[in-house]
Formats: C-alpha cells, sequence, structure tokens
C-alpha cells in the first residue's frame, strides 16, 4: 500500500495482513478521489477540509487526504494493534498536527464525543457488518456534517442496503469486488 498522490506521494503505509482489516486498493482509493475532485455532483473541496474516517483501519484513505490537503482527520479504530500501526504511519509521513486517532467503538465513539462538522465522512466497515447504517443514522440526528459534505462507504459488490431514509445516493461505481457510494444527507 501506498499514497497515491499529493504531497506524501509514493510513500509506502504501514500494514499487517490481517483477518480482522480489508485495506482499500490503491486503484478504489484513486478512484475515490478522482471522483471527489471531478464530479459536477458533488461540492468538495479537499483543500483544509475535516474528515471523519470510521473503521480507518491503518488508516489508508485519511492518510490519503492529508497527502491531497486535508487539514484535520478523525480516524477511529477499535483495534488497538492496528491503531499503533496507524501511529506509525502518521509519524513516518511526519504528520504531527490535525490528525486524532480514536481508539473505541465507533458507536460509543459516536454517542460520547462528536461535535465537530465534517466535509466528508469514510466509512469502511468489515462486509458482514449492517450495524454502520445505524451509526450512519446517529450522524445524521446529530448533524455533524457541514452544508457541503459527502457520505462514502465502502461495500462489497454484491451488497443491498437500502440507505433512502439515511441518505440520497448520488453516485455508485463499482471495481471488481468493491462498490463505493456516495450520498448526502438530507437536510
Amino acid at each position: 500500500m501506498r499514497i497515491i498522490s499529493g504531497k506524501f506521494k509514493g510513500k509506502k503505509i504501514f500494514f499487517s495482513k490481517s483477518s480482522t482489516t480489508r485495506p482499500l486498493k490503491d486503484s478504489v482509493k484513486e478512484s475515490i478521489f478522482n471522483i471527489l475532485k471531478h464530479s459536477k455532483l458533488l461540492k468538495i473541496n479537499l483543500d483544509n477540509s475535516n474528515i471523519l474516517d470510521l473503521y480507518s483501519g491503518f488508516g489508508s484513505f485519511g492518510l490519503e487526504c492529508f497527502s491531497r490537503g486535508a487539514e484535520k482527520i478523525t480516524f477511529v479504530e477499535k483495534n488497538e494493534v492496528i491503531a499503533k500501526i496507524l501511529k506509525k504511519n502518521l509519524i513516518n509521513l511526519g504528520i504531527k498536527k490535525g490528525a486524532t486517532i480514536v481508539v473505541d467503538h465507533i458507536n460509543n465513539f459516536l454517542k460520547k464525543s462528536l461535535y465537530e462538522k465534517y466535509e466528508i465522512i469514510f466509512l469502511d466497515p468489515p462486509f458482514s457488518n449492517s450495524f454502520y447504517l445505524k451509526e450512519l443514522e446517529l450522524i445524521k440526528q446529530k448533524k455533524n456534517y457541514k452544508k457541503d459534505h459527502v457520505i462514502i462507504v465502502h461495500r462489497e459488490r454484491k451488497s443491498v442496503e437500502n440507505f433512502k431514509d439515511i441518505f440520497d445516493t448520488i453516485i455508485v461505481k463499482q471495481y471488481g469486488r468493491s462498490k463505493i457510494i456516495f450520498g448526502k444527507f438530507l437536510t
């Protein structure tokens, strides 16, 4: 795994093979950022943005955001061993400010400490997990998003979820086994 573009382009990201994580493939990550930058359907400027990276794992998505100009990223990962590798990645890239690593279950984090407003909310839950829908509902209830925002969800290609009561689906793209859903909360 590596950083694809920006000030850290080409730098390696530390990770370990694990049955509990599924790193975001570089090709899928590159497609996500191309859509963020070029789609006329999304009004997102990555520069100086505030990002919530849920199920962050080793931090591949959030680190790419830093490389491309994001100002602040909150990484939420419940596995302490994986969170230590994420911290090692931040140190390796020289990221000293703007990054917060929360080692906790996402639901706990959302219930107790979410006062920030985010432009990008990224979720990459295990493919077998459907509880993330309740987490999205909680973010929507608390209105922890800016007017111009996007929700990005990484799911298995064959997954079938109904987001219509939670957010408007704007774009759906499929890449191999992956499906990426871009949406926006109804306000």
